[in-house]
């Protein structure tokens, strides 16, 4: 069973063997908490963006030396060096004593920038190299949903949509992913998506955070998307009964449509072990050219070469939010949502080319 919000702040060991706990904080706008926005938009939640068309941003800010650096500004002197020191000594005891904050949803700020992301950050720079497009069309301030393609056997294209937002958005946004019940009933595997911000994919956990000015993403094909052979790549699969659009339409939030090239190549799956799938509680259990064959080696990703595409918004707020209960609305809308990544997906398979062009 999923863990409750509640839960997320677990007991330390305080001063004189004390326990503490920490502190839930009221949810606030879904950017980086540490560390100062870089270019933030002087502009409120109405921004009109509509101007921006997709622009080529080959690596990002952070492609060639300008290394996120959670611990301080990267310096090569001794007294920087003992300034990240202490930093780091400051930032175990406060996990130590608890002494550091969570939201409603259990979603630990602190722990996501300074630990979570730095583990697979070198995932994003170096090994899929990832770079983004028309990052500027995701909203800097208010709340919005990106609706992103899903595949890759593994759902690493999670991790890395993760990573682009906070990297390379110029208001380091942190993004609510929205996941499916397998996901919260792993107790491992529940516990850090709760503390990187991410909850259940339902109705009240969506509505709650798009009211609050979060940036929230959803993957309507689910385990349809990311379990599908390889000979289906890039064809996205049935985007369900539209839940997403409703949330949008109740909360006025505009609808950012997301495509991801890169992932349908990391574990290639041109097989299926569906009875020990089945005995194990898994909707799939893959084969790909080098898993189970080479063991845990064949658990290593490809390095796909990534592109991350984000479309214009797609507006929601002329909606009236009784709206959200008509079907066949909901219904146009999430078909117009789904042509639209589609084409973004082929345009961005034409502009990267080879998926493993040579390494220089």
């Amino acid at each position: 069973m999923s863990e409750t919000a509640g839960g997320a702040g677990e007991p330390h060991g305080g001063r004189h063997g004390e326990p503490r706990e920490a502190r839930v904080i009221p949810i606030s706008r879904g950017r980086s908490a540490h560390g100062p926005s870089r270019g933030r938009s002087d502009h409120g939640p109405s921004r009109d963006r509509s101007d921006h068309g997709p622009r080529w941003e080959p690596g990002g800010p952070y492609a060639a030396g300008d290394r996120h650096d959670p611990w301080g500004d990267g310096g090569n002197d001794g007294d920087d060096g003992d300034r990240r020191l202490a930093e780091l000594l400051a930032f175990l005891r406060r996990r130590l004593t608890g002494q550091y904050e969570v939201d409603e949803f259990g979603f630990d700020a602190e722990l996501t920038d300074k630990v979570l992301l730095e583990l697979i950050r070198p995932l994003y720079r170096h090994w899929f190299r990832v770079e983004t497009v028309g990052v500027e069309n995701v909203p800097g301030d208010s709340g919005a949903l990106v609706v992103a393609n899903h595949s890759g056997t593994v759902p690493v294209d999670a991790l890395m949509l993760q990573v682009a937002l906070h990297d390379d958005h110029p208001d380091r946004r942190a993004i609510r992913l929205l996941g499916a019940d397998l996901v919260y009933r792993l107790p491992v595997l529940g516990h850090l998506s709760r503390k990187t911000g991410h909850t259940l994919a339902c109705r009240e956990d969506a509505d709650r955070l798009l009211r609050k000015g979060e940036l929230v993403g959803v993957f309507p094909e689910g385990f349809k998307g990311v379990g599908k052979p390889f000979s289906e790549r890039y064809r996205l699969q049935r985007f369900g009964r539209g839940g997403f659009v409703a949330s949008a339409i109740r909360a006025g939030v505009p609808i950012v449509p997301c495509a991801i090239v890169g992932a349908e190549e990391i574990y290639p799956k041109i097989g299926d072990l569906r009875f020990l799938a089945r005995a194990l509680g898994l909707p799939y259990l893959p084969v790909t050219p080098l898993f189970p064959w080479f063991g845990p080696l064949g658990l290593v990703p490809l390095p796909s070469k990534w592109l991350i595409g984000f479309g214009e918004p797609i507006r929601t707020d002329e909606c009236d939010p009784a709206e959200a209960d008509d079907p066949m609305l909901v219904f146009n809308l999430t078909d117009h949502v789904r042509e639209v990544i589609q084409q973004q997906l082929n345009e961005l398979r034409l502009q990267r080319g080879h998926a493993f062009p040579p390494f220089l």
